[in-house]
């Protein structure tokens, strides 16, 4: 009985571990701090190295949002219109957004405008006084990381806007980001921040490739978190 009892106690800290060596050839658990959090990337804009504005969040607005710079980077942190622009489709047109225009400044693979229903993307100021994407080093299909409460989404640069206001991105971008995307009576006036990184490493190949853009904005928001 005395053997018995000792295999049942050895069988047991065996399945509880029991501060057991499980030897060189045990499985090595999966990393599991995963994907950049929009509570890790907020933490990341606390402060703001003044590179450019200030701009309005709404045209003919008071000019208060600046553009902070980052290695890498730069960020602003303003609300969030919606951009219905681009290719025509049930959801942006001229019967569903009355500011609607049928042209985007980045064009798709085709030659054609972007469309806003389907592709997350972001509205940068014109090039201006105040600042200039293309000597921060933008372009359109630059990877740009947005975060909205506790929601982290990616894009891509693909319209230019007004130059003296900021906070815009397409009806898609609002959608995934869990904001009414309706050009009309949607958007939200509570913060959203824009993290766009620079340099021709952070453009996609095919700018409505949403699939890369996320890949590379993961990839990017680690390399400025440290991760």
């Amino acid at each position: 009985m005395r053997c018995v009892a000792l295999l049942l106690a050895l069988a047991a800290a065996c399945d509880d571990g029991g501060g057991m060596d499980p030897g060189p050839d045990a499985e090595v658990a999966p990393d599991a701090a995963g994907d950049p959090t929009a509570a890790q990337l907020s933490a990341a804009l606390a402060t703001c190295n003044v590179v450019g504005g200030k701009y309005a969040k709404d045209s003919g607005g008071t000019a208060t949002v600046d553009i902070c710079g980052l290695t890498g980077a730069v960020f602003w942190k303003a609300d969030l219109d919606v951009d219905c622009d681009g290719k025509m489709s049930a959801k942006c047109s001229l019967s569903t957004d009355p500011d609607y225009m049928s042209q985007t400044a980045a064009s798709d693979s085709q030659g054609m405008p972007l469309d806003a229903a389907a592709l997350p993307y972001v509205v940068v100021p014109g090039v201006s006084t105040r600042w200039s994407y293309r000597a921060a080093g933008l372009a359109m299909g630059s990877v740009v990381a947005v975060v909205y409460g506790d929601h982290l989404e990616y894009g891509v640069l693909g319209d230019v806007g007004p130059v003296a206001a900021i906070g815009e991105a397409s009806y898609r971008m609002a959608e995934l980001l869990t904001i009414n995307p309706d050009p009309r009576v949607g958007g939200t006036a509570a913060e959203v921040a824009y993290v766009a990184f620079t340099g021709t490493g952070a453009e996609v190949d095919v700018i409505e490739d949403h699939a890369m853009a996320v890949a590379l904005g993961i990839a990017h928001v680690k390399t400025l978190l440290g991760q």
